[in-house]
């Protein structure tokens, strides 16, 4: 759908906006919200990670604000690099982009790119969020990693393929619709 590389820029921004908040309220909830108030005794999420002056990152606790701006961050380059580039060529090994139908070549760039974004997001994860005052062992980071993928994958494939691709689409939609509308006419045209 994005025609050069500022739309792809933008295209990525907003689904790594999105995804991020979706994927920290995941993670710090349903992923370690348990351990969370087990650990604090509070009743609340929220009111366990103040007590504990923020969520642990390198073992540091950090406000949720950071957390959400370090994942950014990591996520937004990671789609650039390798995320957007890698799922296209191996949705275009599979499918000829002239010949499927859009939908069906569009769910497969999503569904590789959960593929690769999913371990390597729960790959950083693992490792940022690790419980570093206990000392560090590369097995522990291991199965923690393979622990976040099981988690994350279900979530990311569902939640991208159903709700944040399309949402994605429709706000792309409406910022490009003037550059939209003009490649319509000139294919109608051709």
């Amino acid at each position: 759908m994005p025609r050069n590389q500022f739309q792809r820029m933008v295209f990525a921004f907003i689904t790594v906006v999105i995804t991020v908040h979706a994927y920290v309220f995941f993670s710090l909830y349903v992923i370690h919200g348990d351990m969370f108030r087990a650990l604090t005794g509070e009743s609340g999420v929220l009111s366990a990670i103040e007590k504990m002056g923020g969520v642990p990152v390198f073992g540091r606790p950090v406000p949720i604000w950071a957390v959400v701006l370090i994942e950014f961050v990591l996520a937004f380059t990671l789609e650039n690099l390798l995320g957007a580039p890698l799922s296209f060529k191996l949705a275009c090994k599979n499918f000829d982009p002239r010949s499927t139908h859009p939908v069906l070549f569009e769910t497969a760039i999503i569904c590789a790119t959960v593929g690769i974004m999913c371990p390597l997001m729960s790959f950083i994860a693992a490792f940022l969020y690790y419980n570093y005052q206990g000392g560090f062992d590369i097995f522990t980071l291991l199965a923690e990693w393979l622990k976040l993928i099981c988690f994350n994958f279900p979530f990311a494939f569902f939640t991208q393929l159903f709700f944040i691709q399309p949402m994605v689409r429709k706000l792309f939609k409406l910022i490009f619709a003037k550059d939209l509308k003009n490649r319509e006419g000139v294919k109608e045209a051709v």
